[in-house]
């Protein structure tokens, strides 16, 4: 009892509560520079063909001295963190204060009927959320048998990576098979285009004369059966 009118709960939980003061600084400023390495591999098993996104080098520094660029180096899979957020459409410093997502979409378009060497991957990026945090804690006990935790929000930038891709190459039978599929509609097109201008059009009666000839009989024989 609180007093001779109302009345409390006690609740057990852990203490001091959370502090859901938010950060006044960027937390990941130090970070616009780090890089993101990205290895993705496809495979088409309907053509036997697979592919991944690195380059093919004799460069053992190769990946350790390019960077992602759109124009410049568009098939690098070393990406800065400070460049795909803003090829995202945001800036570095909004983020690195209470974190974000960012979507990073990687498309394979292959010719099959090229070199393998022109099947590349094109990436592009999407803001998907300006906040991202979560908590984690770990758990102890003290020399007197209590139990303890520590509490941590942590903020941080997390990538979502997806893949698309698709591929074709030239091939005699299927192309044959919709040469004669297209000329069995167009005949069948023909058929119901007849149909229509013979029973459902408002001069069908002029197209069916004009379509069909009458025969009439030789001018003798007709004499003659009169």
């Amino acid at each position: 009892m609180f007093n001779t009118t109302h009345s409390t709960c006690e609740i057990y939980s852990w203490c001091p509560v959370e502090n859901d003061t938010l950060p006044r600084k960027p937390l990941l400023a130090e970070a616009e520079n780090f890089t993101l390495f990205i290895k993705n591999n496809v495979n088409f098993t309907k053509f036997n063909f697979s592919k991944d996104n690195t380059l093919q080098t004799n460069d053992p520094t190769y990946f350790k001295s390019c960077t992602y660029d759109p124009f410049f180096s568009p098939f690098c899979p070393v990406f800065r963190i400070r460049d795909m957020v803003e090829a995202a459409g945001e800036t570095f410093g909004n983020l690195a204060l209470l974190g974000g997502s960012i979507g990073v979409y990687i498309k394979w378009d292959c010719d099959l009927d090229h070199p393998a060497a022109r099947c590349r991957p094109q990436y592009s990026f999407s803001l998907q959320d300006r906040n991202y945090n979560f908590r984690t804690a770990s758990y102890y006990w003290d020399p007197q048998k209590r139990h303890y935790r520590s509490l941590l929000k942590l903020y941080g930038i997390r990538f979502d990576i997806s893949v698309h891709g698709q591929a074709g190459k030239f091939s005699v039978i299927p192309v044959a098979v919709s040469l004669g599929a297209s000329i069995a509609l167009l005949g069948a097109v023909t058929v119901v285009c007849d149909l229509v201008l013979l029973y459902l059009d408002s001069k069908a009666d002029f197209y069916r004369k004009e379509k069909f000839e009458e025969a009439k009989p030789p001018k003798d024989k007709a004499e003659a059966s009169v």
